[in-house]
């Protein structure tokens, strides 16, 4: 029997089962109409065309090239297929439509020629929404802080929805703050005639708060919102310091959720609390940041909650949406939620009642120093599935591949303190967190495959170095706002942290005032836009980066109006990777690897490297793995495909042993996860380039299939 007919064969039994128990029905694995494939997130396809056999075949189907890349863009699109209709987004915001067995455009839609302005700073964009009743199908999609409802077959705004097509997400959040800093680059979910979005916001003490929404998908109107900072009388407002909670932001989703369309559940995976590093204004365990929440989809009530840290001041968001599954415990089938995390863990729970599969222990950990920080004295610890990576960082994983490299990290790590995950960020010494910043686990979220129960799941293995700084009573209040605003990736002393963050010394040898406070403004590359900071703020700031004039305190309130801003006792001094002067992770390899894990047991199956350094791997070493961005996807055909990797290629892992059976080379790295679909009998697999994150930008949609 051929190896597609017996995936065909294994579903239909797999579903004959899932009938039998009556308590869940499987998508439509056949379809890739949401981000993560279908409703359930698995990021799994029952096409199986292509197979373990012919994969080595696999050829370029057609390009597909936006045109608007720019320097550190990036695509991180997963895009979705409508029939035989492929939308996408571009680096610049543009949601374009394709055949999508050919690549042939069929329409684009520039959302700041609605919007009005120059945009100089497009942002990110993970996907797109759809949702469709008889003849009315709609694609949703966010730009600076609008969502946006096009027609699916012209591409052009529905004036019904909000304001000529648009709604402004910062309306109707239940803050008193007018102005902040407010991105949607996830996708909404939907939910009946519903779409719930999320939010990216400031990590510093200006954020807004990270409310959860439900729009009408017909009117744009606000049908219900969930605080995740809860208000006076609400469950969780005690977790939180009673003098300053109106005063904290973040506590959001940005990283995508998931909807169980049969239980009208809404898992939604929240970020840490703002400042992220010096929690000194919010004292207690901060419900529900850093939480898997529950949600009745239709109102929005709060069904059950899981906090992964409490108290976060290690910046351990959860970094993706949950996979919905199905497994068998003790001989029974149940229906659960899996979250991966930054830390390394998945936590694995009873959709309904929110009770973990597997026990969870709150461990002791150390306990920070830093003035006014009251840190949490336990941490969650999920006793299974097995972690699936390193969770520490000790002397034996110091990189020791050439005395070189080894020296190099020794001397970087002379005042650090390392060895335990949770170590608290202090003002005396650096600290080495691992799992690092980018976990871990990521935003590029995992692969479910419901035959086997196994899930895959891609990780980082970079450690990187924390320092924190007193915040003195600094005589330049210019130099204050910069450090509010640019110190965390820029660092304290502006030397920022290239590629991802480059230094901020000499700037007025590039830039006169006036185009520096533009950049500030508009944004430019990956950098956000800063228009919701006060022109007084940004005149200081533009100042400050130009090395003009030192503004005294005395002038602060002229300047700001007499309001007082809230800055941390202590900051981060910046974003630092632990590497070598030549850019390699400063712990032995694996950098980056792609595990598969029995969900019935919890144990690991096979953990292979992902990705590789040409040039070391010629000098004789084995591949190493790379940092890695975006997720893997499984198929019926007994393959694993992911891109993610730095190397800019994408491959082909057999999902029973963990081995490479193809690799292509991307005109950009395809930071991106693929999508899977069919047209015509045809089976094809998609992915974008679009660089950036260290490497070259691009602007390809790549899509690759068997030659006919």
């Amino acid at each position: 029997m051929k190896r597609s007919h017996i995936a065909l064969v294994m579903a239909a039994v797999y579903l004959m089962a899932c009938r039998s128990e009556n308590t869940f029905e499987l998508p439509d694995y056949s379809q890739w109409q949401h981000v993560g494939g279908t409703w359930d997130a698995a990021r799994y396809s029952s096409l199986s065309q292509i197979s373990k056999e012919n994969v080595k075949n696999l050829e370029v189907a057609w390009t597909y090239n936006t045109g608007d890349a720019t320097e550190r863009s990036q695509i991180q699109t997963q895009p979705i297929v409508v029939g035989n209709i492929l939308y996408g987004v571009s680096p610049q915001l543009n949601v374009f439509a394709l055949q999508a067995h050919t690549g042939k455009p069929i329409w684009r839609f520039n959302p700041f020629q609605v919007l009005g302005g120059e945009n100089s700073w497009a942002g990110l964009n993970r996907g797109l929404t759809y949702w469709e009743s008889g003849n009315d199908r709609r694609i949703f999609t966010s730009a600076s802080n609008f969502l946006i409802a096009l027609d699916a077959d012209t591409g052009l705004p529905i004036e019904s929805f909000g304001e000529n097509g648009m709604v402004d997400l910062k309306k109707d959040l239940d803050t008193d703050l007018e102005d902040f800093l407010l991105v949607s680059n996830s996708p909404g979910v939907i939910y009946e005639d519903k779409i719930i979005m999320g939010m990216r916001l400031s990590e510093g003490l200006d954020a807004a708060p990270g409310h959860i929404r439900a729009y009408n998908v017909r009117t744009g109107e606000r049908e219900w919102i969930f605080h995740t900072i809860p208000h006076p009388g609400e469950y969780g407002h005690d977790t939180w310091d009673k003098e300053h909670w109106e005063q904290i932001g973040g506590a959001n989703n940005w990283a995508g959720m998931t909807v169980d369309q049969q239980r009208g559940i809404v898992y939604v995976p929240t970020g840490s609390a703002t400042y992220d590093f010096w929690g000194g204004y919010r004292h207690g365990e901060n419900l529900f940041a850093n939480t898997l929440l529950a949600l009745d989809a239709n109102t929005g009530e709060r069904i059950w909650h899981f906090q992964g840290v409490h108290h976060d001041i290690w910046d351990r968001d959860f970094p993706s949406m949950p996979n919905l599954i199905r497994i068998k415990k003790d001989g029974n089938w149940v229906d659960a939620v899996a979250q991966t995390s930054k830390q390394g863990f998945v936590f694995v729970f009873d959709r309904e009642n929110g009770e973990p599969i597997w026990p969870i222990e709150e461990r002791v950990v150390p306990q920070s120093t830093l003035q006014g920080e009251k840190s949490w004295p336990a941490q969650p610890h999920p006793t299974l599935p097995e972690p699936f990576m390193r969770l520490s960082y000790t002397d034996d994983k110091i990189l020791n591949l050439t005395p070189e490299w080894e020296k190099d990290i020794r001397l970087k790590l002379e005042n650090a303190k390392y060895g335990n995950m949770w170590e608290p960020p202090s003002d005396e010494h650096s600290i080495v967190l691992f799992p690092g910043m980018d976990g871990g686990a990521e935003w590029g979220g995992s692969s479910f495959d419901p035959l086997t129960q196994t899930l895959y799941v891609n990780a980082n293995e970079v450690p990187w170095l924390i320092k924190m700084k007193l915040n003195p009573d600094y005589d330049n209040i210019g130099q204050k706002v910069y450090v509010n605003y640019c110190g965390n990736c820029h660092g304290i002393d502006g030397k920022g942290n290239p590629p991802a963050f480059p230094s901020l010394e000499n700037l007025h040898q590039k830039y006169n005032w006036k185009s520096l406070d533009t950049i500030i403004k508009n944004g430019k590359g990956a950098m956000p836009a800063f228009s919701h900071i006060s022109d007084s703020d940004r005149k200081l700031l533009t100042d400050y980066l130009l090395g003009n004039e030192r503004i005294a305190e005395q002038d602060k309130k002229e300047l700001e109006g007499g309001v007082e801003q809230l800055f941390p006792q202590y900051y981060m001094e910046g974003y630092t990777r632990l590497l070598t002067e030549d850019g390699y992770p400063g712990i032995n390899p694996p950098w980056g690897t792609l595990t598969a894990i029995d969900m019935n047991t919890g144990k690991i199956k096979w953990q292979s490297v992902l990705g590789e350094f040409e040039e070391l791997t010629k000098k004789g070493l084995e591949p190493t793995g790379t940092e890695n961005y975006g997720g893997p996807v499984t198929t019926a055909g007994g393959l694993v495909f992911i891109a993610a990797t730095k190397d800019e290629k994408i491959r082909a892992f057999d999902k029973d042993s963990g081995k490479v059976l193809w690799e292509a080379s991307l005109p950009a790295a395809g930071h991106a996860t693929p999508a899977v679909f069919e047209v015509n009998g045809k089976q094809y697999v998609v992915i974008a380039c679009g660089g950036g994150k260290g490497t070259k930008s691009g602007d390809a949609y790549v899509a690759f299939a068997l030659p006919d």
